[in-house]
């Protein structure tokens, strides 16, 4: 919990005690400021409320991180297995994938260098 969190929720609290205080003597004054105290509480405490949860998102975006690192060689074997299993089930498929990814590859590298426009001159 963030100490933004606590010290929001006391000044909404006083706030709250300040607003009933100036209810009861009739003091719009006091009225009026413990509103605005209460209405500071609440926003102080929603802004702790906001670091919590970026607090929360980052710690779970470092343990997933944490455990992708810890768990890369494991992945890269079931991939592999995955994949193997796949050409195994249908080989046809996969022979047609590989030449489509190597067409693909030809085409890309065997274009022909672009060529500047030509230049016209103007003699007038």
């Amino acid at each position: 919990m963030d100490k933004d969190r606590i010290l929001g929720t006391a000044k909404e609290f006083a706030g709250k005690a300040e607003g009933a205080v100036g209810d009861v003597a009739g003091d719009a004054r006091t009225q009026a400021s413990g509103r605005a105290r209460e209405a500071a509480g609440a926003v102080q405490d929603l802004y702790g409320q906001a670091k919590d949860v970026a607090r929360d998102a980052a710690d779970t975006a470092v343990n997933y991180a944490k455990d992708a690192y810890a768990n890369r060689g494991e992945t890269v074997r079931s991939g592999q297995k995955a994949m193997a299993q796949t050409v195994q089930d249908n080989p046809l498929g996969s022979l047609l994938i590989a030449g489509g990814i190597g067409f693909a590859l030809a085409l890309l590298m065997t274009r022909q260098p672009r060529r500047p426009p030509s230049r016209w001159r103007y003699y007038g």
